[in-house]
């Protein structure tokens, strides 16, 4: 078995593909470990702002298996194949880390650079893995979010619309 964490994004219709894909990596893989979910604002483009989270889970696949997985339920949620990197999207799911593997395989990158690059992938990682280890900087998720330069951050920790209803 090895633990592999998704990173999940969305800024269009976000409370319906948030919560859907959620179901859907159940589904995948069974018991998952969510962080809390994080407004945030756009990055490197105007548009509304998005909802992030970290998923921790278990499998027994190979990580390329895995992110074909990710890549099929990104197009059952509208995603469009060849949408820019710093564009409004429906699903943004990212295999950020696989065990301890470092994996550079055309579109596979793991560990993901963003890790260390965004805070809205940092923040919820260091939330459910924050004694866990960077394979290459080998320093804790905690203390690469104690690190990180807050000063232009703006995202908050909220409560899922969709659990109220």
């Amino acid at each position: 078995m090895t633990t592999g964490y998704i990173s999940i994004g969305s800024n269009i219709d976000k409370d319906k593909h948030i919560p859907s894909s959620i179901r859907v990596l159940q589904d995948a893989f069974g018991v998952l470990d969510l962080s809390s979910i994080y407004q945030t604002a756009a990055m490197g483009f105007e548009g509304d702002d998005f909802y992030n989270l970290i998923v921790r889970f278990n499998t027994d696949l190979e990580a390329k298996q895995v992110g074909k997985i990710l890549r099929q339920i990104e197009l059952d949620h509208g995603r469009s194949r060849n949408s820019q990197k710093f564009s409004s999207r429906t699903l943004d799911l990212d295999l950020i880390l696989f065990g301890d593997q470092i994996i550079h395989d055309g579109r596979l990158q793991i560990p993901r650079d963003e890790i260390e690059k965004y805070a809205f992938v940092l923040e919820p990682l260091a939330e459910i893995a924050g004694d866990e280890k960077h394979p290459v900087s080998g320093k804790s998720y905690r203390q690469l979010w104690d690190e990180f330069d807050k000063t232009a951050v703006w995202q908050r920790k909220i409560e899922p619309p969709w659990e109220n209803e």
